[in-house]
């Protein structure tokens, strides 16, 4: 089992920055990749940006620019940084994690849908922009 626990959202003016973590519990299990999604109230779920197992990176197009994602493999731990925050990134921020296997079926952004062997959320960290 993947335990996956997001941190570092709160309050921050706009303009401002902060940077999110997500860390994966997963230990004897490969990770495929590590994508950040938000969702805010009354929308759908979106994509922010994922890390995949090559290194690889992509962004959602309003992150373009003023979000960078990295990872501490060593850590099995994705960070977000956000900078140049605006009003409308207010959202609950979620972090997803594949790992790699056979059994499941996991979306992993830029790749589709890919054969896992598990797909694992955490419960989201909020960030909230003001004026």
């Amino acid at each position: 089992q993947v335990q996956v626990v997001e941190s570092g959202g709160g309050l921050v003016q706009s303009g401002g920055s902060l940077t999110l973590s997500c860390a994966a519990s997963a230990s004897g299990f490969n990770i495929a990749a590590m994508t950040w999604y938000r969702q805010a109230p009354g929308k759908e779920r979106e994509f922010v940006a994922v890390i995949r197992s090559t290194g690889s990176t992509d962004y959602g197009h309003f992150a373009q620019g003023r979000f960078s994602i990295s990872r501490n493999n060593a850590k099995n731990t994705t960070y977000l940084q956000m900078n140049n925050l605006k009003l409308e990134d207010t959202a609950v921020y979620l972090c997803n994690v594949p790992i790699e296997g056979y059994g499941h079926s996991c979306t992993i952004p830029g790749w589709g849908r890919v054969s896992c062997g598990g797909d694992y959320w955490g419960q989201g960290t909020q960030v909230t922009v003001t004026s």
